[in-house]
């Protein structure tokens, strides 16, 4: 039988200009972004000007970390103790983390068996909390129609802030992910669309938004020295009232940043390339669904999800079993105890007990692996390979099973 070799947590290198660009920044010394040398422009002042060209935002501000990114935007939104702020009951533990963080409530919203939100669910429980505030999670890189969900938020009142940590550089119908809601926030951790070890972006259009999350972030009163900032009267008005709850990105993150937002483009269709591989190589296997992509969604490949419906808990063990002895690394959203990243929103008892029955029988078959840019597309056939393979001899264990079982008259 053949086994996989490489690794699915192997990023591709820092490019050579940010290499070069963090060299400079180290041998001067002034990695704090506030410290600048005369008439010297921080990195992190022309990275923030860079994504918001990028990304088509009047306003960005560079963090320390994408949860850091959306635990401000809920500060700027006004959320606090108690209020309740509607989520995806599938994502990542950051998101409600963030919210909890803040002293909100997350409010678990069902997702459909196409990764996204349930917008039936969503309205039923936006009426039943009251909540104004959707901080909603593209998780694993599926967009739901965004023109529909924007439209449904406002007729209910609800703000929305985008989780794009996993949709940097990701469209729908040619609008840049981050710029239906009011807020986007963005992640640079390592396994994400730029790579700076952690950091991340909030961006916006409304000036009163960005003031106040650049004097969250820890501004102290320098928010002159920003790029992509209002102008000074919107600071005047609120600069006493907003607290300094630290979270600035340096300069030796931003410099090794600045390159790589113009690598995007690229790095999107090399992994719309890995991804449409494995969906080749997985199309037809039994028992196995796969997740349709929208033709109005342009996507960041960079992880792949597929489903086991029908199979029950010892058969799903088994076949990740398979599959790693073989050197594949698949994550399972249904397991019992949260490992490693991945977890479930049972898990954050902090948010209290909630239920999603949709969700937990979509999770209990979800199946989900990475496609790090360090994969080649013979690498990406060779695991479809493999996981075909496994999901075929588990069924047809199973069959022989029940062949052999005596027959009870």
């Amino acid at each position: 039988m053949e086994r996989f070799e490489g690794s699915f947590t192997q990023q591709e290198p820092i490019p050579e200009a940010g290499i070069a660009a963090a060299l400079a920044v180290l041998r001067h010394g002034r990695l704090h972004r506030y410290n600048t040398a005369g008439d010297e422009v921080a990195e992190a002042a022309l990275l923030e000007e860079e994504f918001a060209a990028f990304t088509g935002a009047r306003y960005c501000l560079a963090v320390a970390s994408g949860g850091y990114a959306m635990g401000c935007a809920l500060r700027a939104l006004g959320v606090g103790q108690g209020v309740p702020v509607l989520t995806n009951a599938f994502t990542l533990a950051p998101v409600p983390g963030a919210i909890a963080a803040v002293g909100g409530q997350p409010v678990f919203v069902e997702v459909t068996e196409d990764l996204i939100l349930d917008f039936a669910d969503l309205e039923a429980k936006a009426r039943a909390t009251g909540s104004r505030v959707l901080l909603l999670s593209h998780m694993r890189g599926h967009v739901c129609d965004m023109d529909a969900l924007m439209a449904l938020c406002a007729r209910l009142g609800v703000a929305v802030i985008e989780d794009c940590a996993h949709t940097m550089g990701a469209e729908w119908r040619g609008v840049p992910s981050g710029r239906h809601g009011l807020i986007g926030c963005y992640s640079t951790q390592t396994y994400k669309h730029m790579n700076s070890g952690e950091g991340g972006f909030c961006i916006t259009d409304d000036a009163e938004m960005a003031a106040r999350m650049i004097l969250l972030s820890g501004s102290y009163m320098l928010y002159a020295r920003h790029r992509a900032a209002p102008p000074p009267e919107v600071f005047e008005a609120i600069r006493l009232e907003v607290p300094n709850v630290s979270g600035r990105m340096d300069n030796l993150r931003a410099a090794i940043l600045r390159p790589q937002i113009a690598m995007l483009a690229d790095r999107r269709a090399r992994w719309a390339a890995l991804y449409r591989g494995m969906e080749a190589g997985l199309a037809g296997v039994p028992g196995l669904r796969l997740i349709p992509r929208p033709e109005e969604e342009a996507y960041m490949g960079s992880s792949f999800q597929f489903l086991l419906p029908d199979w029950e808990e010892p058969r799903i063990v088994a076949f990740l079993a398979g599959c790693v002895a073989r050197g594949v690394e698949l994550k399972w959203f249904g397991a019992g105890d949260p490992v490693a990243f991945t977890s479930r929103y049972v898990h954050w008892r902090y948010a209290g007990e909630q239920s999603c029955p949709q969700t937990d029988r979509v999770l209990r078959g979800l199946v989900d692996m990475r496609l790090p840019l360090t994969f080649s597309e013979a690498d990406v056939a060779q695991i479809a390979r493999i996981v075909r393979a496994e999901a075929l001899r588990i069924g047809q264990a199973e069959t022989v099973e029940a062949v052999a079982a005596p027959q009870v008259q």
